[in-house]
């Protein structure tokens, strides 16, 4: 994916949330995570505490590079949290290009949850 459809891409996700969720700004990345690692957790409407907030953005890291096989799901625990296991270290530094793989994965995310709900309507 060349860096202009990259852009198009993410810019679409973020109005898709903005949308959906009726906000008046469109979310950045933090915001993206925060709301996949809800997604994940599968618990809507709750209130989280700070670190609560760091761990679903945590889960939806993990989740996001679980793709990679980076990271791998070994479960929930006994209050329902998902939990990943390590595999092997993520080869990207610096901020910008973690960032820019962040996206990447952020955009197949929406992909296989879209193949996910064409196929429910399929049946």
């Amino acid at each position: 994916m060349e860096n202009w459809e990259l852009d198009y891409e993410w810019l679409k996700i973020r109005h898709k949330v903005k949308e959906v969720f009726r906000r008046d700004s469109l979310p950045d990345l933090n915001g993206v995570l925060f709301l996949i690692g809800i997604q994940e957790l599968g618990r809507w409407g709750n209130t989280f505490t700070k670190e609560e907030k760091q761990d679903l953005m945590h889960i939806a890291a993990c989740k996001l590079l679980s793709y990679d096989g980076y990271y791998e799901f070994q479960g929930r625990d006994a209050d329902g949290w998902p939990h990943y296991k390590a595999l092997r270290p993520l080869s990207i530094t610096g901020v910008k290009d973690q960032a820019e793989l962040l996206k990447r994965k952020i955009i197949q995310y929406f992909q296989v949850l879209d193949e996910e709900a064409a196929l429910s309507e399929e049946e």
